[in-house]
């Protein structure tokens, strides 16, 4: 058993792997400042109140906890206030990041698996992506994620703290248990907007452009169940714990949904029409993310089991029926 460090561990996907780690055998201590994550969400290991940006509280929770490892997903994530506030992203995201890494170097820690993502491609050249293709984020929030792995090479030659990053696409769906899921305020994410829209808690869906270079003009991306992307940090845990090498790793099912194919679908698992009107561009918004994630599977025997559009729709509209949380 692992004692692991997992910070936003209140969040959406910290809180689930949480989850996942408590189920394979480890213990979870969750590391947040409670800005955008859940008290109500902290279920499965001990809490932590503080901050990335506070050097000091960090370095008491390693003082107090002494982890074998580390699961970093705290970040700010909403594309669009990345575009219009950068310096948000590169305060947060990346000097969190650092002070973390010094307080793992301190400390005598070796192994994180960090939350990256998908946006540090930019608009790729080649469909679909795999792991060597060039790096060219056009957001503040994939040009700060991207900075951070660069943060973890540098920490591995300097320092021999090993890493696995993970470059996820869209992530959608919830604990299929319904004791967590997604909510965030203001809620950005296409799914959960398409089942507040079906549920009378929004007027309308607003689609975010209709005039994208794809079939039927709306954005396409790549999505993977909550609890599949969980499961594969589980295994990154485990193979840095093994003294094995760092990684960079994709995680998606290699299928592309369109934000109309997201909607006809949603349609079919609730059994009602959706109320929607079309919209501007979000800036920073690339057209097609699409991945190759066979590399996840082969190194870490990853298999995503749950990443069908009409299974996560399904959880996480179960989620909401459940009742989410409240400040």
């Amino acid at each position: 058993m692992a004692k692991v460090l997992v910070t936003g561990g209140a969040g959406y996907i910290g809180s689930h792997g949480c989850k996942a780690l408590r189920a394979a055998g480890h213990e979870p201590v969750v590391f947040d400042n409670f800005r955008t994550g859940w008290k109500q969400a902290v279920k499965f290991g001990e809490m932590i109140e503080g901050d990335l940006l506070d050097e000091a509280a960090l370095k008491a929770a390693f003082e107090q906890v002494k982890p074998d490892a580390v699961m970093h997903f705290a970040a700010l994530s909403n594309v669009g206030e990345s575009v219009a506030n950068p310096e948000l992203y590169w305060r947060n995201n990346v000097g969190g990041s650092l002070n973390l890494l010094c307080a793992m170097r301190d400390a005598g820690v070796g192994s994180i698996v960090f939350s990256s993502t998908a946006a540090t491609y930019g608009e790729p050249d080649q469909d679909p992506i795999t792991e060597t293709a060039p790096q060219r984020p056009i957001n503040a929030y994939g040009a700060s994620k991207l900075a951070v792995e660069a943060l973890l090479d540098d920490f591995e030659k300097a320092h021999g703290i090993r890493s696995i990053a993970f470059r996820y696409f869209n992530v959608a769906g919830a604990d299929p248990d319904r004791q967590i899921g997604e909510h965030h305020v203001p809620e950005t994410h296409l799914i959960p907007n398409v089942l507040d829209a079906a549920a009378g808690a929004r007027d309308a869906l607003t689609v975010n452009g209709d005039d994208y270079p794809t079939p039927d003009g709306t954005c396409i991306r790549d999505y993977v169940h909550v609890m599949d992307l969980v499961d594969a940090h589980v295994l990154g845990t485990e193979w840095l714990l093994a003294g094995k090498p760092s990684q960079r790793l994709n995680l998606g099912t290699g299928s592309g949904f369109s934000i109309w194919q997201v909607i006809d679908a949603a349609k079919e698992v609730v059994g009602t029409e959706i109320p929607l009107s079309v919209g501007p561009r979000r800036p920073g918004d690339p057209s097609r993310l699409v991945c190759d994630g066979s590399r996840a599977r082969e190194v870490l025997g990853w298999e995503p089991k749950r990443s069908v559009m009409a299974e996560m729709i399904g959880d996480a509209w179960g989620w909401r029926q459940t009742g989410r949380y409240s400040a």
